[in-house]
């Protein structure tokens, strides 16, 4: 049987290829934009005849039904990032969280830690050899995907043809069900173009050396830096992912990959969050690989990127140079995503720059604070930690002494809080 004939005879409809899901089995669905609507709501309408069906995934872009508390009893997620579709409900104790590095993620399950039952993708139809692309997410999908017992693929029309190590033949997918929609969206921050974002961007800028490799995210701060980054020369791009300011840069002759010292004339990437914009530039565009995020994303591998920029982000810094990034206090808000896999990363690089930048404030609230809050998670270590910036300045706080450290930060702190940044500093004897 030739693949045509095998395609042929594996498509299904979504409510046909949901029925093929057992009790008390694992589940995992792949994420970002790439979610596969039309099975996911065939799931949620035929879960009253599942019991006790586990769903693993990380970050996901679009409607939560599967997690309303009519599900309980038939569906319980298991996330390993918590994004605000779900947030509510991982508070409520309805969903369960895994902290895991990302750069890990795919191995819970390839190493059968988490052993797939059913994989649930996302894919572009087949080539002409009868492969698919996992498109816009092959990240923290291809790996997993190839270690479960079964697959069911939505393959839709609309979905990118990504090169890279990406693919899939349709040999591999059991079930498969055409569909023809348009991709979910997540356009660059608005809040890019704010007076503050704007000024921590600058400071950041100031320290991507030409000929540097960045990882580049999505949010406020990373689509403000791609805005300062127009008089720079040669830059390259390694990064979990990237959004749509990443085409102004290549069409302004800026981000050339040129200089990169690993997959040298490539952006690499595991995933991409963007608009159509990007979706159709990102097609078959041999300028981009996507890869497995184990590989993306390992800091041994980030590390042979020389001038290796990393830039993130935290919900407060304590003087003594602990990032949280994942909750607020004992409250769980995301997850460690990427964060320490690049920051580490960048660190082992030869001339890398690893980046923390954060506004000074939040809510009237100071983000440098003298201690974590009770229960906040940290994400990179005070050991870890080289550059924080805020839109008051740059700290340097690597081989600095907790002195040093505490009066640097508080020198970047919002004026307002560095009377009692001090005073607090003082009775902790860090001054």
């Amino acid at each position: 049987m030739d693949w045509i004939q095998q395609y042929q005879s594996r498509i299904v409809t979504a409510e046909e290829a949901v029925r093929q899901i057992k009790s008390h089995q694992r589940l995992f669905l792949t994420g970002n934009c790439s979610v596969p609507q039309k099975i996911l709501a065939a799931l949620v309408a035929y879960a009253p005849n599942l019991e006790d069906v586990e769903i693993c995934h990380a970050l996901t872009v679009g409607p939560a039904d599967y997690v309303k508390p009519e599900m309980q009893g038939h569906l319980r997620v298991n996330t390993m990032f918590i994004s605000s579709n779900i947030r509510k409900a991982v508070h409520e104790g309805r969903v369960d969280f895994t902290p895991v590095l990302l750069s890990e993620f795919p191995l819970l399950f390839k190493r059968k830690i988490l052993p797939v039952d059913v994989a649930l993708i996302h894919v572009s139809p087949p080539d002409e050899h009868g492969f698919c692309s996992f498109g816009i997410e092959v990240g923290l999908t291809k790996s997993v995907a190839e270690s479960a017992s079964m697959i069911i693929a939505e393959v839709n029309q609309q979905m990118p043809r990504t090169l890279g190590d990406s693919f899939i033949h349709v040999s591999r997918l059991n079930y498969m069900v055409p569909t023809d929609y348009e991709l979910p969206e997540l356009p660059m921050a608005d809040e890019g173009n704010a007076e503050i974002y704007q000024k921590i961007a600058s400071y950041v800028a100031e320290l991507i050396p030409d000929g540097a490799t960045m990882q580049m995210g999505i949010g406020a701060i990373p689509d403000a830096v791609l805005k300062h980054l127009f008089s720079k020369k040669d830059l390259g791009i390694h990064t979990e992912m990237f959004s749509d300011g990443v085409i102004d840069l290549v069409e302004a002759g800026v981000l050339t990959n040129s200089r990169k010292t690993l997959h040298p004339g490539k952006i690499i990437a595991g995933f991409i969050l963007g608009t159509k914009r990007l979706y159709k530039w990102v097609d078959d565009n041999p300028l981009i690989e996507l890869h497995p995020t184990e590989y993306v994303n390992d800091p041994f591998i980030i590390a042979q990127n020389e001038r290796m920029v990393a830039i993130n982000s935290a919900i407060e810094v304590d003087l003594t140079g602990q990032v949280c990034a994942d909750s607020i206090g004992h409250r769980l808000f995301s997850g460690v995503g990427g964060q320490l896999d690049f920051i580490y990363g960048s660190s082992r690089s030869k001339g890398g720059v690893p980046i923390i930048a954060l506004p000074s404030t939040a809510k009237d609230f100071s983000r440098i604070v003298a201690t974590l809050k009770p229960g906040a998670g940290v994400v990179t270590t005070r050991n870890h930690v080289h550059y924080v910036i805020t839109e008051y300045g740059i700290a340097d706080l690597y081989g600095k002494t907790i002195r040093q450290r505490a009066k640097a930060l508080i020198n970047i702190a919002h004026p307002q809080f560095r009377d009692e940044l001090t005073r607090q500093a003082k009775e902790l004897n860090y001054i």
